[in-house]
């Protein structure tokens, strides 16, 4: 604890402090002469020669009542000055909620499970948003694999990973006021250089250049978010994204994979050696609960399971594994897939193991809201049991749908489905 920085001008709380050192000197002072205490007898004793003086036989009787009087006013002035000081940390410090409310959130936060989850985009972000009410202890490990959009031009101009999805997540875990989050949230959309750059992507450059490092980049912007956990790349090494699809067809380029009617056999990185951090192996073996997905199987959740070490660390660790299902089918890469399909592409390409149980959503939502997605090549993944059975994937079925204007995961719902598993399971 850095005590100086307490009496730096601005804060509003030094003169509450000193008013509560002055009352603990009447309360001390007017203990003495109460109760008999050693403290200041000197100074009680000369005090009531004095008032001797002045009052005659009345004057242990006014050195009693004096000191009661401090006492009593001691006590005020420290109940005073601590209301003051709560309200100056409400005011200017803790302007999102009382300081208590956010000591106890914070210390119930802090007994928070270990969880460590792989994924990208929405999808990952979306999932956080839930976790984090119930826990600090959060690690999303982040695909660096993306080439399109805002990411990729950083990507090609600068030659620094894409910081798009790591962006989203850090956003997804801030506990910083809305304002923040929207402004590294904002996109440019004057023309010219900047259109289409979002401030997050550019922040997180700029750390970049400043720092050297994208991982301290990364570090620092958790900092001034506030976030709640932390946000790792899956690599530090430049890596890209390849898909063969059944015609043998072979692409290279995450936003490139994407195809309508034409079906991945499967994806791999480039390089293919491309390894893990020390701090990703670190968080996986610290890890009470694994979690994988919910994105896009084959461009957010795949690129992460084939960084080397990332797939046989999980296999490794005793952690509940769990792998979230989407609720629906993304046009170009997963069409047709039922829930199968998704647990066999990545038994396909990382063997069986890294996952203990499946999640499915088993609601479906409203007609109307599916017809829009419909028209869009988007279905509701369909459980599909005896196959799931046949592959010896243990499932977990619940209402997970987000009762809102889109079908997604409602990730309040998720994270007390996680929550409870871990309390049932570890």
């Amino acid at each position: 604890m850095n005590l100086p920085k307490w009496f730096f001008p601005g804060l509003g709380v030094k003169r509450w402090f000193l008013v509560i050192i002055f009352a603990f000197i009447l309360i001390s002072l007017g203990i003495t002469p109460l109760f008999g205490f050693d403290l200041s007898v000197y100074v009680a004793k000369n005090l009531l020669v004095i008032l001797s003086n002045i009052f005659g036989n009345q004057a242990g009787f006014i050195l009693k009542f004096t000191a009661v009087i401090m006492i009593l006013s001691g006590i005020a002035l420290t109940y005073y000055s601590l209301i003051k000081i709560r309200s100056e940390f409400n005011t200017h410090i803790t302007p999102n909620g009382e300081i208590l409310d956010l000591l106890y959130e914070k210390r119930r936060s802090n007994r928070g499970p270990e969880i460590v989850a792989f994924g990208g985009g929405t999808g990952l972000s979306n999932l956080l948003r839930g976790l984090k009410t119930n826990s600090d202890n959060l690690t999303a490990v982040v695909t660096v694999a993306d080439d399109g959009g805002s990411s990729g031009r950083l990507r090609d101009e600068m030659g620094i990973l894409p910081p798009g999805d790591i962006r989203n997540c850090l956003v997804a875990l801030a506990d910083r006021e809305p304002l923040m989050e929207k402004l590294f949230q904002h996109r440019f959309e004057s023309e010219g250089g900047l259109e289409g750059h979002s401030f997050g992507n550019l922040y997180i450059a700029a750390m970049t250049e400043v720092l050297g490092d994208f991982e301290e980049a990364v570090r620092a912007s958790s900092k001034v978010l506030a976030i709640r956990g932390k946000v790792l790349p899956a690599t530090n090494e430049d890596i890209k994204l390849g898909a063969i699809y059944h015609d043998q067809e072979e692409r290279i380029g995450e936003s490139a994979i994407p195809v309508y009617n034409k079906e991945i056999n499967r994806v791999f990185l480039y390089p293919e050696n491309a390894s893990t951090t020390p701090e990703v192996r670190e968080s996986i073996k610290k890890a009470d609960v694994i979690i994988i997905g919910p994105g896009s199987l084959y461009t957010s959740i795949l690129p992460n399971l084939l960084v080397k070490g990332i797939a046989a660390e999980i296999k490794k660790s005793e952690a509940l594994k769990l792998y979230i299902c989407n609720v629906m089918t993304q046009p170009g890469e997963t069409d047709g897939y039922t829930a199968a399909d998704h647990a066999q592409a990545i038994i396909d390409h990382c063997g069986s193991g890294v996952f203990d149980y499946m999640i499915v959503n088993n609601r479906q939502g409203t007609a109307e809201l599916r017809q829009k997605y419909e028209a869009e090549g988007a279905y509701s993944v369909q459980i599909d049991h005896q196959r799931l059975e046949e592959l010896g994937v243990k499932i977990i079925e619940a209402d997970l749908l987000k009762k809102d204007s889109y079908l997604r995961h409602d990730p309040q719902a998720l994270a007390d489905l996680i929550y409870d598993l871990n309390k049932k399971y570890n």
